[in-house]
């Protein structure tokens, strides 16, 4: 296993839609990804955060707080959420250091593929659902800047990108 670098935000591909995975083996690359999301420490890390244009993710909600269950989740499909909004502030990898307040769905209904090809649905609440629906975003190029105000993303991307310089 290999920890991979994680790509910074404006990086371009942080905003262009993935490609469906399909058939393809893509255990080494899931092993390389969790060994990067629990170095990085995160709680998700998806492939396009990694270069890889592929419609995965991994998932660990509960690590940091006791036990390990990680998900690998290929092709994810949201088929359904919960209309009650929840806003909690959201960190990610790819923009380090900035906390913006997000608000998702409080719980999803989710289809997937796992690493070894299993077709896969379950429901989703509380941390769960908002890690699933973060790097879901990322999949469709998104990051948490574009789920805010146009005056509130002013105000956190300015000095970030600054600091990049």
């Amino acid at each position: 296993m290999a920890v991979l670098p994680i790509l910074k935000w404006p990086d371009p591909r942080l905003s262009q839609p993935c490609e469906p995975v399909g058939s393809e083996d893509l255990r080494p690359l899931i092993a390389d990804m969790f060994e990067t999301m629990y170095t990085a420490p995160g709680r998700g890390l998806a492939a396009p955060q990694i270069g890889v244009m592929k419609r995965l993710f991994v998932m660990d909600a509960t690590w940091k707080d006791g036990e390990k269950s990680p998900l690998a989740m290929v092709d994810p499909f949201i088929m359904a959420a919960e209309r009650i909004p929840v806003t909690m502030d959201e960190a990610c990898l790819s923009i380090p250091g900035v906390t913006v307040p997000v608000e998702r769905h409080k719980a999803i209904t989710l289809q997937w593929t796992d690493e070894t090809g299993d077709i896969h649905m379950g429901d989703f609440d509380g941390a769960e659902a908002r890690i699933i629906q973060h790097e879901f975003d990322h999949l469709n190029g998104m990051v948490h800047f574009d789920r805010i105000s146009p005056d509130l993303r002013a105000t956190l991307e300015t000095p970030y990108l600054e600091a990049l310089t």
